[in-house]
């Protein structure tokens, strides 16, 4: 019987071997393996703990921007943010939410982080476009037509809008048509569209119905719009037809492609 060769030793021999080989390369990976394990585990613990549990970023100061009429006091008063608590668990969106509902003034507000201590409230009030006049005091309308505040003394440079619906058959059945809020944001188109040099000096925005809508000018003059539509085509009728008549008290542009004016 013929025994291995020696070159079938020498395989046996190196097979043998393998193992021992493999498991000494592997020992240093799974140690590093297992080092870095664990300090990923203590890296997040630790960011945990900072975030939420130490004393390095918690909410210690708010500051407030963009007032106009409002006071910074009085948005900190309705924001309510947790002075002290982790300025990670603020609630940007539920601060937002009491600014709006308590301040309606507010058109846009942002809350912002400002790490490590920090809490910005980035605020846009509403700018009224008419008022209207309840009792002694004035509803400011703004131009979306939102009634969003009651004050007692009515703002400078803004018109007054008169609701007057007449008692023709035509006026009542517009106003059972649209109904009162939508005659009053077609008030609102027409107060957006006016030529600035308009706006300055208009007065009163009177409604009667949807298409017979009126602007009292501080001098004395009448100006006829009719409905909000067309408003930048009636716009630039008016502001021609005024310097072609400057010494008209009439204008007629209810009809853009046919304007008009009378008086003197």
């Amino acid at each position: 019987m013929v025994g291995p060769t020696t070159a079938e030793r020498g395989e046996r021999q190196q097979e043998s071997s393998d193992p021992p080989l493999v498991r000494r390369r592997l020992r240093p990976r799974l140690r590093t393996i297992i080092i870095l394990a664990v300090t990923l585990v203590l890296l997040g613990a630790g960011s945990v703990w900072a975030l939420y549990g130490s004393q390095w970023l918690r909410v210690e100061r708010v500051s407030v921007s963009g007032t106009r009429v409002l006071t910074p006091a009085q948005v900190l008063e309705a924001a309510d943010v947790p002075v002290g608590a982790p300025l990670i668990s603020v609630d940007t969106d539920a601060i937002e939410a009491r600014l709006r509902r308590k301040l309606p003034r507010i058109d846009v507000v942002d809350v912002v982080r400002g790490w490590p201590h920090g809490i910005g409230l980035k605020v846009k009030e509403r700018t009224p476009v008419l008022i209207v006049q309840k009792g002694r005091n004035f509803i400011e309308v703004d131009d979306e037509g939102v009634r969003f505040a009651t004050v007692s003394e009515a703002p400078k440079g803004v018109p007054a809008l008169e609701l007057t619906v007449s008692r023709s058959s035509s006026a009542a059945a517009s106003l059972r048509r649209f109904g009162e809020e939508r005659l009053v944001r077609e008030a609102v188109r027409v107060a957006r569209a006016i030529p600035a040099a308009v706006a300055r000096i208009t007065q009163v925005v009177k409604v009667r119905s949807y298409d017979d809508i009126s602007l009292e000018l501080g001098d004395g003059r009448t100006v006829v719009w009719g409905s909000g539509e067309k408003g930048a085509a009636k716009a630039r009728a008016l502001t021609a037809l005024m310097k072609a008549s400057p010494d008209a008290r009439y204008f007629d542009v209810s009809v853009p492609t046919a304007p008009a004016s009378a008086g003197s």
